[in-house]
């Protein structure tokens, strides 16, 4: 037996600029009954779920793919935590926090996570799927009978548990604050911990600024600060590696274990999988249909839950929730373009600017390469990228400007109100849609379905993805991407990784990459570029590495050692002071 579950994506659904196909084609309808019709007050289209076949036609005749129809089975409906309305967003079950540990909750965007947090920090009272009649708290308590979680939700209910939650947009933190960091961070400051948080997690040049002044990476490791520092039950930390380098991210994982060691209750929200892995004692996979429902499965080990989720099988429930596996290759490029031919060679550059200086090492890219540039914060990675680019002019050197380079900034604006498609038409020099490259680029990425929103309205996740589209459909020999992994979900940093080495190596285009996931840039790159120096002073670029030495490098920087997943290949962290890790450290052998 099946229950039917029918989303409508409101945004997308517009019924003035169609035909209304869903309900003229709809078999139930046409039978005489009143399966999908037009909800007079929303003028949107409104399915009943309770007589709707499953048959899936709808969702094909819509021109704005908005619809979405999924057959779920009939045990899970005992299992429903909250729903959102008709129509809508439904979350399946939910993780249990325990005390002294990290729970990673591990999933795509859209899959509820956010739900997850509010729910269990007493925020969002859940409706058990009743959203037109919700319970009052003695039938929650009585769904939750011989739980764990049914002590939690009495705690809940009687007013006597306290959460701490670092939301995932730190930039409202200066919306709703006018100060310096240091006067928020005393405000909350409820453990006299403040100080030693403000030098674990880099925040003494930048506290005593007004918080309106603040990067983003800034405000990200001052919203764990302020969230760390309340004496509280629990603690919830939504995407807090955003914006910050690989060294800041080291930090902001030992400051979230440190707090499970005193026997509090954690949660991360992460799609960085380094980081996630490192920081996390237990895993919670959240699967089922981006924006549609999610379910959360049974508590996993770290190792354990990762694989599950790479693997997109659920062995423990049965249950596959994704048609394909990722994968990580062991094989090494090294040696492999050499003899192809030179895309760009670039000699010694420098630029100097009143109170910072960088130093590019000469080098080249050849054809089919991806060169992954990797390092610290403020130390001159974009810079580089816009020299070579010919964004910027150097103060020393010059860089061939024959070649055409494609350039995707790090900062994305959306603050432009034109539909996607016709700024992908701009960057193809022509139509897209019917073209091979909507077939070769479009397709791949999944941003189709995307077409006729604003620039205005799409997510950072999806603004992402069109800014990767549209500067790979541009007619260049290279490609300068900063930061594509921004504001992505774990399996679309895996797929925009694979896609961008698959199409340089196809179509013997040449790549730079500048990101901060680790696991990304070990994914994608064929050879590396690391920098050192002072952050905001001076920086220095080595000349491109083999990716081999150039990992070791940098992570005897960071002292970690990384190993090999024995299953899926994927790069793991070694917990600190490990066997593994002393025996590599003692070998100089820090990447495998």
């Amino acid at each position: 037996m099946t229950q039917r579950v029918a989303v409508l994506d409101k945004e997308l659904c517009q019924p003035k600029k169609c035909g209304l196909e869903c309900i003229k084609y709809c078999p139930v309808n046409k039978s005489g009954a009143d399966c999908i019709v037009l909800n007079e007050e929303t003028n949107k289209a409104l399915i009943d779920e309770d007589i709707c076949n499953g048959c899936g036609i709808c969702v094909k005749v819509c021109p704005f793919e908005a619809i979405t129809i999924v057959n779920l089975a009939t045990e899970l409906a005992t299992d429903k935590i909250h729903q959102y309305g008709q129509n809508s967003f439904r979350l399946y079950k939910l993780p249990t926090p325990k005390k002294g540990e990290v729970i990673g909750l591990l999933g795509r965007n859209g899959m509820g996570k956010s739900t997850v947090i509010n729910i269990l920090s007493g925020n969002l009272k859940p409706n058990l799927g009743k959203f037109d009649e919700p319970p009052e708290w003695d039938e929650i308590l009585k769904f939750y009978s011989g739980t764990e979680l049914k002590s939690h939700f009495e705690k809940i209910k009687d007013g006597q548990i306290s959460a701490s939650i670092k939301p995932q947009q730190v930039y409202n933190i200066a919306q709703v604050f006018d100060g310096t960091g240091k006067e928020l961070l005393e405000k909350y400051d409820e453990r006299g911990i403040a100080n030693q948080l403000i030098k674990a997690l880099d925040l003494k040049n930048s506290v005593g600024q007004n918080v309106k002044e603040l990067s983003g990476g800034e405000l990200q490791r001052l919203a764990v600060a302020v969230t760390s520092v309340k004496d509280a039950d629990f603690y919830f930390f939504d995407e807090p590696s955003s914006y910050n380098d690989i060294y800041q991210r080291m930090g902001v994982a030992r400051v979230i274990q440190n707090l499970a060691k005193t026997g509090k209750s954690v949660m991360v929200v992460e799609h960085d999988l380094t980081l996630l892995d490192y920081v996390s004692d237990l895993i919670e996979v959240l699967y089922g249909v981006s924006s549609a429902y999610g379910i959360v499965s049974g508590v996993l080990s770290t190792k354990v839950g990762i694989n599950v989720f790479l693997d997109g099988y659920l062995p423990s429930e049965n249950i596959r929730f994704r048609d394909k596996k990722f994968s990580f290759d062991v094989s090494t490029t090294t040696g492999q373009f050499l003899e192809a031919g030179t895309v760009i060679k670039y000699p010694i550059l420098e630029k100097k600017y009143s109170t910072f200086s960088v130093t590019v090492e000469a080098g080249q890219v050849h054809k089919g390469e991806v060169l992954g540039i990797l390092g610290a914060n403020s130390l001159g990675k974009t810079t580089m990228m816009k020299m070579i680019a010919n964004v910027e002019k150097p103060d020393f050197g010059s860089v061939d400007t024959k070649i055409k380079i494609a350039y995707k900034p790090q900062y994305l604006s959306n603050d432009i109100d034109i539909d996607v498609i016709s700024v992908l038409n701009k960057a193809n020099e022509g139509l897209v849609e019917g073209s091979q490259e909507e077939e070769q680029i479009v397709e791949p990425l999944k941003i189709k379905k995307l077409y006729n929103k604003s620039i205005k309205n799409l997510s950072g996740g999806e603004l992402q993805k069109v800014s990767i589209v549209t500067c790979l459909l541009q007619k260049a020999d290279l490609y300068a991407l900063d930061e594509p992994s921004a504001f992505l979900d774990v399996e679309d940093r895996i797929a925009v990784a694979k896609f961008i080495q698959r199409f340089t190596r196809s179509y013997e285009k040449s790549a730079m990459i500048i990101d901060h996931d680790v696991q990304l840039l070990d994914l994608v790159s064929d050879s590396m570029v690391i920098f050192e120096g002072t952050p905001g002073i001076n920086g220095h670029a080595s000349s491109p590495l083999p990716k081999v030495e150039s990992m070791n490098k940098f992570l005897k920087s960071l002292d970690i050692t990384f190993r090999r997943d024995e299953k899926s290949q994927r790069p793991r962290v070694n917990k600190e002071n490990s066997r593994l890790d002393k025996i590599q450290k003692a070998e100089s052998n820090f990447y495998y």
